[in-house]
């Protein structure tokens, strides 16, 4: 123990000889709102094994129709609804260019002196179901992609516009919002195709009519909720022009909001560009998206199912992909909704 007469020196109680300006420091690091979304998103597993999907998804639409020798439109009806055979796995029993013929498990391939191999099979005119997968996934893809950016575009300019304005203009826009969303879908994609071919244009203009209305209400609800909060009062304060006010603090606190609303209506203009195609009234042959292939492969689903699940597994994936997506995106803008 130490001797309690000892002596304490006096240098011990003098101040610390530190700089004034590392009281300025600060010790955490500082973290970005992005960022920090960044950090919630890379926790969910969910979110980022759908985003490594959905890219490989969008890497094969684009590369995919080219990977093999196949014309995309070759016709070759000796070759017509061979089933999938992939060299390599056919001791697996599956993709084995096999199909039931009179209760018989038979080798089309062999049976017919077929000597190439059809990844996905072939339809009933003899055209690679490999290429006009991927070929319809982008087509799919750009319809989505397309419409999502414009329904983006119109709805937070409008929203802001209204939400911010307030007043009588509020009132009046919200009167034509009611208008717009009272009109169904299907009869704006009905008037449109009368007016216009069917085809990608027309209907990514009649998702565009009403897709929008949507992302307008939300935008505009956060936009009545963030204009009076303080740091809008005190820009205005010091002299900030409405411009600003939109530019340079509401839009990018409602840069969240927009992205999750984005990420759900891919999958929806999915869907719905695959429904239309389905009932007759999307694209019209010879053009293939994944709604054209569903039509096509629901006739001969009993006997040649793989032409109907192919293309419905790829838009499952894509449509699960782009719900896990949006909702990781959804906790890691605005934790309070996880719950």
């Amino acid at each position: 123990m130490n001797n309690p007469t000892e002596k304490i020196s006096k240098e011990l109680f003098e101040p610390a000889q530190t700089d004034h300006l590392d009281n300025e420091v600060i010790a955490k690091p500082q973290l970005s709102f992005m960022k920090d979304a960044w950090l919630r998103v890379r926790k969910n597993k969910g979110a980022l094994i759908s985003a490594v999907v959905l890219a490989l998804v969008i890497i094969m639409a684009i590369v995919g129709p080219h990977i093999n020798s196949y014309s995309l439109n070759e016709q070759d009806v000796t070759k017509a609804n061979l089933p999938p055979k992939i060299p390599g796995i056919e001791k697996l029993g599956i993709f084995d260019g096999t199909q039931k013929i009179g209760g018989v498990e038979t080798d089309v391939y062999k049976q017919q002196g077929i000597k190439e191999n059809y990844w996905f099979g072939t339809d009933s005119l003899g055209r690679d179901l490999f290429s006009r997968v991927w070929l319809g996934t982008r087509v799919s893809l750009y319809i989505a992609l397309l419409a999502a950016l414009i329904d983006m575009l119109i709805g937070v300019a409008y929203g802001l516009i209204s939400g911010f304005t307030g007043g009588r203009t509020d009132n009046v826009m919200q009167r034509i919002l009611e208008v717009i969303s009272g009109i169904p879908n299907l009869i704006v994609v009905i008037l449109m195709l009368l007016i216009l071919k069917p085809g990608i244009m027309s209907i990514t203009i009649a998702m565009v009519i009403t897709g929008w209305v949507g992302m307008a209400r939300v935008v505009r609800g956060q936009v009545l909720k963030l204009k009076d909060q303080e740091y809008i009062l005190a820009s205005r304060t010091l002299g900030a022009k409405n411009k600003r006010l939109l530019t340079k603090h509401l839009l990018p606190n409602l840069s969240g909001v927009i992205i999750i609303n984005t990420m759900f209506t891919i999958p929806s203009a999915i869907f719905f560009e695959a429904f239309l195609s389905f009932i007759g009234i999307g694209l019209q042959a010879p053009r293939a998206s994944l709604g054209t292939l569903i039509e096509d492969g629901y006739k001969t689903f009993q006997f040649l199912p793989h032409l109907m699940i192919i293309p419905c597994l790829v838009i499952c994936v894509i449509l699960i992909a782009c719900n896990l997506i949006g909702d990781g995106l959804r906790d890691a803008f605005d934790p309070k909704m996880r719950d």
